[in-house]
């Protein structure tokens, strides 16, 4: 079928969308196949959305010719009387000027002596267009051939044909990878940051709440071990483990995160609101904390106890009044409510004893992270047996907010000249990102600001989630490509598609893709939303990718380490 006929336009406008009578048997094309509409001068791309059955008479539709006819004459029924209707979503268009064997040729060259790429469509072709199913030169015409900047995601669906994303493009802006549980996001994650590794022009910071990217893993459903990108990229990729001695599946990081008290903000415990169950109050007496102790609130209030003494007044008569170095002594001197200052206390007795917070950490760890991202490393902080949301929550928000800070800072001696060296783009992967991005704690995170302003600044973020009918919808509207794999739930399709041309359109493709091994390719960093099927995370995967660039001397004497 590949570059053969499939049928020609009948009918369609921008807004509804083209529909093509097929001249083939409906079973030989399938929803989200990428369409090239040719005329004498352009080039229409398109993707199929619906396949309609159709008849010029009901009654022929209705009537089961096949049992009362003869074999041709029915057959010639179907081919005209009965057809089906391809509906196919214009895309792009491509300007390729006359026949080359025509004279007005030469004066088309004349006037365009840069070949021009597609552009997104603004005329429609006339009736009876041939349309045809593209080849693997109409895909790389689109999505890019196969280098360092594309790298390929997948495979179309019908031919095999290699799909490509733009790599400098797609960390222009932040992105997301959505799908339900169980249809391979992780997977697909760890494709896309070996790709971003191999493409080596960005940083990554992968906030690992679950241990799995990091060095080699078994996978949950079919037991078989699963390659880490520390594996593979023993030079360019640090991991880190959160707290110290901590493990990550029985081996040791290459050094731990801890963070003082003096590193908490009480922003940071304000976004833990939900999951401390804080009163109302706790933000007067945070406040309070701040302005007696400053950076140091943390610890201080850690180390005031709960206790009573006897004390005699002037009458003699004894009396329990709170100890010195109570809580109930801080907030009478200060005119806290003590029931309030007390609650609080209690309640931050789970962050008290966290085994990451010390008073002095043995080195400045988020530093050495912030200088190896700096530096054209990647990180990924795994947070071991610190898997609670709490911890995800408090850490992620302390890491990304000092990053932000950095970075700004960064950024602004370059453009102002007092610095020569352009900031190095970092990427900031977050799984979960419901439970930082909602729409309770958006205003709160450095993450919602990450993803509204700090482009400019060279951060982005890559969100991985499987609700993202719960992320806050500013921040979904920032994100520029959109991996999708099948999502069941309507809200979640809606807030995928939100804000995309076509997505009335794209909606029932988006249901409708295998529950594995099927995404969905949208956005910024796609020239047109097409549906691949996605490469698989194995020994082959490697080959190809590591087959395709030179390793540098320190990655070389890295494998040489026992």
């Amino acid at each position: 079928m590949e570059g053969n006929t499939i049928g020609y336009l009948v009918s369609g406008s921008l807004k509804e969308n083209f529909q093509v009578r097929l001249t083939v048997p409906p079973t030989e094309i399938q929803e989200g196949a990428f369409v090239v509409i040719e005329t004498e001068e352009r080039l229409f791309y398109g993707l199929i959305t619906d396949l309609r059955l159709g008849a010029t008479d009901p009654r022929f539709a209705d009537e089961q010719s096949e049992m009362r006819l003869p074999p041709l004459l029915a057959q010639a029924l179907h081919g005209q009387t009965l057809f089906t209707t391809a509906e196919v979503l214009p895309a792009l268009m491509l300007e390729r000027g006359p026949d080359p064997a025509s004279p007005a040729y030469q004066a088309w060259q004349q006037a365009h002596p840069t070949p021009a790429g597609p552009i997104p469509v603004k005329t429609v072709p006339p009736h009876h267009a041939p349309a045809r199913l593209a080849t693997a030169g109409d895909i790389a015409e689109i999505f890019g051939k196969p280098d360092d900047r594309h790298f390929i995601i997948g495979y179309t669906r019908e031919q095999g044909h290699p799909v490509t994303i733009d790599l400098e493009k797609f960390v222009q802006r932040s992105a997301g990878i959505f799908g339900a549980t169980g249809t391979g996001k992780s997977f697909l994650t760890r494709i896309l940051l070996a790709g971003l590794i191999n493409y080596n022009q960005t940083s990554l910071l992968v906030l690992d709440m679950h241990s799995e990217y990091g060095y080699d893993d078994v996978a949950s459903d079919t037991k078989e071990r699963v390659t880490g990108l520390k594996t593979k990229f023993p030079a360019r990729v640090l991991v880190v483990g959160l707290g110290r001695g901590t493990l990550i599946h029985e081996q040791p990081p290459d050094f731990h995160l801890e963070l003082a008290y003096s590193d908490i903000h009480t922003s940071d415990i304000e976004l833990l609101a939900r999951e401390l169950n804080l009163r109302e109050t706790a933000p007067t007496v945070l406040q309070a904390l701040e302005k007696s102790f400053g950076r140091e609130w943390l610890l201080k209030f850690k180390e005031m106890n709960r206790e009573e003494i006897e004390e005699e007044d002037e009458n003699g008569k004894v009396h329990r009044v709170p100890h010195p170095e109570s809580v109930a002594a801080w907030a009478d001197d200060t005119g806290v409510n003590r029931m309030a200052a007390e609650s609080l206390h209690d309640k931050l007795r789970r962050i008290f004893n966290k085994a990451y917070l010390v008073e002095r950490p043995a080195s400045d760890s988020l530093g050495q992270i912030i200088q190896a991202l700096a530096n054209g490393q990647h990180v990924i902080l795994s947070f071991g047996k610190h898997d609670e949301d709490l911890d995800y929550l408090l850490v992620s928000n302390v890491l990304s907010r000092r990053i932000r800070e950095e970075w700004e800072k960064r950024t602004d001696e370059f453009r102002s000249g007092k610095s020569k060296v352009e900031p190095r783009p970092l990427v900031i992967v977050v799984e979960e990102a419901h439970k930082l991005l909602n729409r309770e704690l958006a205003g709160q995170t450095s993450f919602a600001r990450i993803a509204r302003e700090m482009r400019k600044y060279y951060v982005t973020l890559l969100i991985i989630d499987q609700r993202p009918s719960q992320i806050y919808d500013e921040v979904m509207s920032q994100l520029g490509t959109r991996i999708s794999g099948w999502l069941g739930d309507e809200d979640d399709i809606h807030a995928v598609l939100a804000g995309l041309a076509g997505r009335d359109a794209l909606r029932g493709m988006l249901a409708r893709l295998q529950p594995k091994e099927e995404v969905l390719l949208l956005g910024w960093g796609i020239p047109m939303p097409i549906p691949v099927r996605s490469r698989r995370y194995d020994a082959q995967f490697w080959k190809e990718l590591l087959s395709e660039r030179k390793r540098t001397t320190e990655e070389k004497l890295a494998e040489l380490m026992p």
